[in-house]
């Protein structure tokens, strides 16, 4: 490595020029990052110099930032990924309008001809509570065979329909307009830890589609190496912590005895129970809040270097992908 006066963090250091698999074709990188837990701390108090703090006082400020949302100090830090997804991902993904993105070009460049196909874990029966999920139960094995056999049916006819308009020199941009949302793009993505945070505790929430989770944990393993302290607090304070209306803190303050702190009445609780009707909680918001006092796993983010692969790999596989163009001129 070169000498430099920057600010270096190992685990990133270590990380820079891998790129780890997501689902059957996808990818995340750290292609490069600005910063370190140390420089937040250095935002916060506007001060100079490496070396001077102790790690258990900036883990402390960095947890105190957290704990408060003070937030702006974090927004330093800056780190750059390359993604590739299935568009119907990237679609999730850009809703989050808070980074610098610059996504591979189907105007100019030829469209890869990869598509995603969920395993026979993932095909699964629509939820009846959540309208925009899976209920957790896979479809039974020829329901899933079927359906392969159905999305391979029409991606031959738009993959056939795409290649030939292109080999008959039709422009690309809108050669392209019936591929499915199933096929493969990539991206840069750029963006500040503050909003790196915001957007991997959504993503990494059991709520959000598995698909997206799968970077998502990806990403927060790059984290956990880039700025271990942040990552630390991330996960106490945002993934593992909760956020609490007055109506729900007012049942805790009905439990809790306000001298010696000891519960003073059935912690466990029902959705039914008269006495949260009068605190103004709908059914809904009493099932919600007793989620939030259910115990919590901590979730590992933790990042196996051995699956990591070269960037050739898959320049490689994506170049395979592209249709093959014959430019011989046409009489």
């Amino acid at each position: 490595m070169s000498n430099t006066q920057r600010p270096v963090s190992a685990g990133a250091e270590e990380l820079l020029g891998r790129y780890f698999p997501v689902l059957d074709h996808g990818f995340v990188a750290l292609v490069d990052y600005m910063g370190t837990d140390e420089c937040i701390e250095r935002a916060a108090r506007v001060s100079y110099g490496y070396g001077t703090r102790k790690t258990s006082q900036t883990r402390g400020l960095l947890r105190y930032l957290r704990r408060h949302l003070h937030t702006t100090p974090t927004e330093m830090v800056e780190l750059k990924f390359h993604c590739c997804m299935p568009m119907f991902v990237a679609r999730q993904w850009i809703r989050h309008r808070t980074a610098n993105v610059n996504e591979y070009s189907g105007r100019y460049s030829l469209m890869p001809m990869l598509f995603y196909t969920p395993d026979a874990a993932q095909l699964q029966t629509q939820s009846a509570r959540n309208n925009q999920g899976r209920s957790g139960e896979p479809v039974e094995a020829q329901h899933h065979a079927e359906a392969v056999r159905r999305w391979n049916e029409i991606r031959t006819r738009s993959r056939d329909a795409y290649e030939w308009m292109v080999g008959e020199d039709m422009a690309r941009e809108l050669a392209r307009i019936d591929l499915p949302l199933s096929t493969y793009t990539q991206w840069y993505w750029k963006v500040d830890l503050h909003n790196l945070l915001h957007f991997l505790r959504l993503r990494v929430d059991a709520h959000a589609q598995w698909e997206i989770q799968e970077y998502g944990r990806v990403m927060a393993g790059m984290l956990k190496r880039v700025a271990p302290l942040s990552y630390e607090a991330w996960i106490d304070y945002d993934v593992c912590g909760a956020r609490l209306s007055r109506m729900e803190l007012d049942a805790i303050r009905r439990l809790v005895s306000q001298d010696d702190g000891t519960l003073s009445a059935n912690p466990g609780g029902r959705v039914d129970e008269p006495g949260f009707e009068s605190l103004g909680l709908a059914r809904r918001e009493v099932r919600e809040f007793l989620d939030k006092l259910a115990a919590t796993d901590v979730p590992e983010f933790e990042l196996d270097l051995s699956r990591a692969k070269a960037p050739e790999f898959f320049a490689e596989h994506f170049a395979d992908a592209v249709p093959k163009v014959d430019k011989t001129p046409k009489e």
